[in-house]
């Protein structure tokens, strides 16, 4: 395998940006409840990347970095007034929304990241150490590991408690609409798809594009507004 040889950003980077956003936000804030979520996920690939877990620790780095950097372009695009891609406008627009629990609030943001994310984020790692996506898979499949066994955790933690019954219903109902299992799958299609329609310019735009849409529609559905 090729790789290039210099590979500036790191795992620790990241980190440190989500963990001044996360002092920087308000605890109800529906991005806050996101970035809590991912920035525990991203700490433990650190972790786990310190304990030579990934056999090709640079790779997984890579797609690490680059999955985290897609995040947080959307953040700086938010907090500047610029249009972030579809797939986070609905929990940027419905952040403080009082009807959004914050259940809701980390899938959202879960679903707009591995639906839409994931996969530009594996075209950029392979751009970056010159392979193809392929001899990514073991690393795209750890990390897809990783968030899966964490999906199940993130549902306890932030569903509501006995005092919210009457919500809890439709709640249930509303999430397991969405899996993030399958969406986790569907983005390891839709990464080999842009790989493979990487030097077809307006073809590959628009494949993105519908990409980005579909996940925000997706994303727009799961903060529905439940009444108390």
């Amino acid at each position: 395998m090729t790789r290039l040889e210099h590979f500036a950003p790191s795992v620790d980077a990241v980190v440190s940006r989500m963990r001044a956003l996360a002092a920087a936000l308000p605890e109800r804030d529906g991005v806050a409840v996101f970035n809590r979520v991912y920035l525990a996920v991203t700490e433990e690939i650190d972790r786990r990347l310190g304990g030579r877990e990934f056999p090709d620790r640079r790779a997984a780095t890579a797609l690490d970095v680059r999955f985290a950097e897609r995040y947080l372009a959307a953040v700086e695009a938010a907090a500047s007034d610029r249009r972030p891609p579809a797939c986070w406008r609905p929990l940027f627009q419905l952040r403080r929304h009082p009807g959004v629990r914050p259940l809701q609030f980390a899938l959202a943001g879960i679903n707009a990241h591995i639906g839409h994310d994931l996969a530009l984020a594996v075209v950029d790692a392979c751009r970056t150490l010159g392979c193809e996506p392929p001899e990514l898979e073991d690393e795209f499949d750890r990390v897809g590991d990783l968030l899966v066994s964490l999906e199940e955790r993130i549902r306890e933690d932030l569903m509501p408690g006995p005092d919210l019954l009457q919500i809890a219903d439709p709640l249930t109902h509303l999430l397991s609409s969405w899996s993030l299992e399958r969406a986790r799958d569907a983005a390891w299609v839709a990464a080999r798809t842009l790989w493979t329609l990487r030097h077809c310019g307006d073809m590959a735009e628009e494949f993105t594009e519908r990409l980005d849409t579909a996940v925000g529609f997706a994303g727009r559905m799961l903060l529905t507004p439940l009444t108390d």
